[in-house]
């Protein structure tokens, strides 16, 4: 489950972006409690990132279950300055500059992919090896769950799909160690909130 819509924040250099939801990403994270609420989930996890933790505490509030948070599910800039949704980029937006300052790749991954992925796709299934035939929930991140499905796919490239606020990837996991993506960003729940 990706995050539900932050706050802007730009930061002086060297200081760390951590924005919490916005009044829209507020209702976004009740939608997902109400719709998830009757889906048998059993465990709640978490990035430790404000905009994940705070989508996740509705749910965790029906359900009276404990937020597991784990620092693996950060997003990959997670020690930028800037955090600006992309629906608010402008022409002279510092988040839009940074990613036309060479190659948007660093910007996005900037230890590289590889190191990312090394981080994501063990904190998946390790989340997956520890709650066997359960419903478990994971809070994080756009670029965290298309590494993971990168994985899965073996795709040469993260960015081939979308994740919007709120959206749903549903992956179904064997002891034997097959992955099934059974649906990947859903949004139906969060639909009419999500800028088009």
């Amino acid at each position: 489950m990706r995050h539900g819509r932050p706050v802007r924040e730009v930061l002086p250099e060297g200081q760390i972006a951590d924005p919490g939801l916005s009044e829209i990403g507020v209702t976004q994270a009740e939608l997902v409690a109400e719709m998830l609420s009757v889906r048998g989930i059993t465990h709640i996890y978490s990035s430790t990132m404000k905009r994940a933790l705070q989508t996740a505490e509705p749910l965790a509030a029906r359900l009276g279950l404990e937020i597991v948070a784990l620092d693996e599910l950060r997003e990959s800039d997670d020690q930028s300055n800037v955090y600006v949704p992309t629906e608010e980029w402008t022409d002279d937006d510092p988040a839009l500059a940074k990613y036309q300052e060479g190659d948007y790749m660093d910007h996005v991954f900037p230890d590289g992919l590889e190191t990312f992925k090394d981080r994501v796709v063990p904190a998946f299934e390790k989340i997956i090896a520890e709650h066997p035939s359960q419903k478990v929930v994971a809070f994080c991140h756009g670029m965290v769950t298309l590494a993971y499905l990168q994985s899965l796919l073996s795709s040469q490239h993260p960015m081939t799909m979308r994740m919007d606020y709120c959206g749903v990837t549903r992956i179904l996991a064997s002891r034997e160690g097959m992955r099934t993506i059974r649906s990947v960003n859903e949004t139906q729940h969060v639909y009419h909130t999500l800028a088009r």
